[in-house]
């Protein structure tokens, strides 16, 4: 009788990569990414607004009103103005607003600039119109380094 050698039957073991210990890494590193970003707020609209205090009344003399309608057109006073025009407008309206308050004799005849948003207007009409704005001051300051800025910013609700 012939004897039969039985082989031993070797199981191979599939390799498996260790699961258990995945979340923790993974949780691990989203604190990491977490902690380490950077987030930069929005700049906004750079409006340095005066300190909380006492309120005075101001003649209607002094301001020089610039409304924006629900569509996008800028008035000053009555009259309608193109964007490109704007600035000179604006500087040639404070100048003269300036030479009255003088000749009045008004103790402060710095001129107020007040700008009217319509609540439909778009948001880009007036910060383009801001922006117009800051640019008269600064070429008035170039001019006359006395001249100060002084601008209201109001969204009348109706």
């Amino acid at each position: 009788m012939a004897l039969k050698i039985q082989k031993k039957q070797h199981y191979k073991k599939e390799a498996e990569i260790p699961t258990a210990s995945l979340a923790d890494i993974v949780f691990l590193l989203l604190i990491f990414f977490l902690v380490t970003t950077s987030m930069n707020p929005d700049k906004g609209l750079g409006i340095t607004l005066p300190p909380p205090g006492e309120q005075a009344r101001i003649s209607k003399e002094k301001v020089l009103s610039i409304y924006i309608n629900a569509e996008g057109k800028v008035l000053i006073g009555e009259e309608i103005v193109p964007l490109d025009q704007l600035e000179d407008k604006i500087k040639a309206k404070l100048k003269e607003k300036k030479n009255n308050l003088v000749k009045k004799g008004v103790r402060n005849p710095d001129p107020i600039v007040s700008l009217i948003t319509d609540v439909e207007a778009r948001y880009s009409a007036m910060v383009d119109v801001l922006d117009k704005i800051k640019l008269a001051f600064e070429e008035l300051k170039k001019e006359d380094p006395k001249f100060k800025e002084i601008l209201s910013l109001a969204t009348p609700v109706f």
